[in-house]
């Protein structure tokens, strides 16, 4: 193994069990040289910000065995465990509770392990009767004034769950504490490159990045740190869309 990716696995990954050293040596030099040295060495993101990404990509892809590692390396890089906790809550909402019941339970677990006392602050900023108000303004925030009109102007079939998102996925999750507007975009973009086939929803959020100021170079650096953990193709099909996404964005000024 490169001895810049030993040193890093060595203080990122202190307390993960694990016996593939000894079964597949050459499976863990080829990993861990790739994630924990080049694409490492070529980011321009922080290391907050790649580990909120590789999070974040984990719970999109179902990669429960390395995202309960990566959160003991994100604790041991001194990453906020509020911070972490908001990934999988922001998450809700893009991958459904099914998807997240199992990583927060998981998360939970590193967190004692690590001695931090549960539960943590609580982030949220809304209740029952700001909730729909303070979502549908955040909404309006990062997406434009075409946002509201989707309550008044939007398919009849379509209005509960244009409600939903304004009141739920907003209202419950973009208005909490612990991350920011760039964080919770830049998170959001994470899951929906890791699921596949949301083309649609990664062309709305891949502009939505682009509103809060992750600009093209950002993401493109939030997808090569993400290529280790979910692979070339659904990496490339993501790049496609930021060059795509970023060609219109020219063509309207």
């Amino acid at each position: 193994m490169n001895n810049n990716a030993a040193k890093r696995t060595a203080r990122l990954f202190n307390g993960v069990s694990s016996r593939l050293a000894e079964t597949d040596p050459e499976w863990v030099d080829i990993t861990a040289n790739f994630s924990q040295y080049e694409t490492v060495s070529e980011t321009k993101l922080t290391e907050k910000e790649q580990m909120l990404c590789i999070l974040s990509v984990l719970l999109g892809c179902q990669g429960m065995g390395e995202f309960k590692n990566m959160v003991h390396a994100a604790l041991n890089a001194g990453i906020d465990p509020v911070a972490i906790k908001e990934v999988i809550y922001q998450a809700t909402a893009y991958l459904g509770i099914s998807r997240t019941h199992d990583f927060l339970i998981s998360a939970n677990d590193v967190m004692e392990e690590h001695g931090i006392a549960l539960p943590l602050p609580p982030q949220s900023t809304t209740d029952g009767d700001s909730r729909f108000d303070k979502g549908l303004q955040k909404q309006v925030e990062l997406f434009g004034e075409g946002m509201a009109k989707r309550q008044t102007d939007g398919p009849a079939l379509r209005r509960n769950v244009n409600r939903w998102l304004a009141s739920n996925c907003f209202g419950d999750y973009y208005t909490r504490g612990g991350l920011n507007d760039q964080e919770r975009e830049m998170v959001t973009f994470c899951f929906i490159l890791a699921q596949g086939g949301c083309e649609n929803q990664l062309r709305g959020h891949t502009a939505g990045n682009f509103g809060v100021g992750n600009g093209p170079e950002k993401l493109y650096s939030v997808v090569e740190q993400c290529v280790p953990y979910i692979g070339y193709p659904r990496s490339l099909n993501a790049m496609a869309v930021i060059d795509e996404i970023a060609r219109r964005s020219e063509a309207d000024k």
